[in-house]
């Protein structure tokens, strides 16, 4: 997989790097050009001095070798027309009388050498000093260290720069990055295009395109099962009258009621099938219903409390109800279904004799409703998957596997939340919470 980031890198601290060199490159030569110049100006100011002696008909005497407080050493030599060394060093080099200074050895050691020309009332003379290159080279070490330090931190700088430029380049990709990761997987809405830079843009636009194809396939196949569990209703509600019918006409043949009640059992799952399947159509939406107002969960839960107590005395379960004012906004039918799918499973999977106790209220000022069971209770391995459609962990129990799959839904669609943790004595307890309410600490 490539990176835009690292492409972009590529290319401009390449040439960024390779400009450097070139500048440091001709910046050196730039500086030692002119402290060569200085050196050949001292050196050619000591042979003048030293050619007007001459000139003036005047005695030199020039040592072999003369040494510098600085550790440089310098030779001199004056010559005839003839070249026989008339002072200072016997072993000087050849002397080039009009050139330009140059460079040679004297005892083994690289010379800088300016030669001069010089007419005196004996004759020509030829005036030559030399001076070892270890102050220049010092000089030009200097200049090069001053530069690497320079060019470094230059670099260092400019890599800097265009690391945080090309970040910031990248910006409106992690901002799509990030809110597509935010995103919960039913979300299918289209990427907001403000601020969307133009070179991605259509990217973007391809990508609000595929959105919403997939938004209208989802739609298209939420609305079928809507459909076709509404259509399922009216007959299955229709049979379910004949069965009630047939048992009441046989009462006196046990085979037969036996044979309708197994009927019954099996029409009854049927019906509670096609109620969760328009359960889940309706909370695949991804938003409260069209009935959206404040309600207090509490009194849904009073709604359907005779269903749920005849339902565990059958069972044998302890039913018990921790009900407080839990005010919420959103659909009472989506949330009335919220609830009896959680009450439902918790019946479901507890067995006979055990506890189950529903409650609701405010807590840290955020809405909850919580329903603690003593069941079996579900491995923490197991707990993101109970969430997905037609996933039982117990296929000894009747049902059809979708009812924490619409818990869910109908709670993402409120704004809220589902949490699964194990109960202080065993089995599970679920909760649901609803965002944080404003809470008014005035008196």
């Amino acid at each position: 997989m490539t990176s835009i980031r690292l492409r972009l890198l590529k290319w401009l601290l390449g040439p960024i790097l390779l400009v450097n060199l070139v500048l440091a490159a001709l910046v050196a030569g730039l500086a030692w050009t002119p402290a060569q110049v200085a050196f050949d100006a001292g050196l050619t100011d000591t042979a003048s001095a030293i050619a007007g002696r001459v000139a003036a008909g005047g005695t030199v005497s020039l040592p072999p070798v003369a040494a510098a407080t600085t550790g440089e050493r310098a030779w001199f030599v004056v010559r005839d027309a003839a070249g026989r060394t008339r002072a200072g060093t016997p072993g000087f080099p050849v002397l080039r009388s009009g050139a330009p200074p140059y460079d040679a050895e004297v005892d083994g050691e690289p010379v800088r050498v300016v030669a001069l020309a010089v007419a005196t009332p004996t004759g020509l003379r030829h005036i030559g000093v030399a001076r070892t290159l270890r102050q220049r080279l010092d000089v030009r070490a200097a200049i090069v260290r001053s530069l690497v330090v320079l060019v470094s931190l230059g670099t260092i700088t400019l890599v800097g720069v265009v690391w945080l430029s090309v970040g910031n380049g990248l910006q409106p990709l992690a901002r799509i990055r990030a809110e597509l990761a935010r995103r919960g997987p039913d979300d299918l809405a289209p990427i907001p295009t403000d601020g969307v830079p133009f070179e991605i843009a259509p990217v973007v636009s391809g990508f609000n395109d595929l959105l919403d194809k997939v938004e209208t396939g989802a739609r298209a196949q939420r609305d079928f099962l809507a459909d076709m569990a509404h259509q399922l209703r009216t007959p299955l509600a229709g049979v379910q009258l004949q069965l009630e019918w047939l048992h009441a006409r046989h009462a006196g043949d046990p085979e037969t009621l036996h044979s309708l009640g197994m009927m019954g059992v099996a029409n009854e799952r049927m019906i509670r099938q096609v109620n969760q399947l328009l359960a889940l159509a309706r909370a695949r939406e991804g938003r409260p219903g069209d009935h959206v107002a404040p309600l207090d969960l509490s009194l849904l839960v009073q709604e359907s409390i005779q269903f749920f107590v005849d339902k565990a005395a059958r069972k044998g379960i302890d039913l018990g109800f921790e009900l407080a004012p839990a005010p919420v906004t959103g659909d009472a039918f989506q949330l009335r279904d919220l609830i009896d799918n959680l009450v439902d499973n918790a019946l479901r999977y507890t067995p006979a004799g055990g506890q189950v106790t529903v409650g609701c209220g405010v807590d840290g000022g955020a809405t909850q409703f919580f329903v603690v069971d003593s069941g079996p209770g579900i491995p923490a391995a197991r707990r993101a998957a109970v969430f997905e459609r037609f996933v039982r962990l117990d296929d000894t129990v009747t049902g059809s596997g979708l009812g924490l799959a619409i818990v869910r839904d109908i709670a993402l669609a409120h704004g809220g939340s589902v949490q699964l943790a194990d109960a202080q004595d065993g089995g599970t307890h679920v909760v649901v919470r609803f965002g944080v309410r404003r809470t008014n600490s005035s008196r």
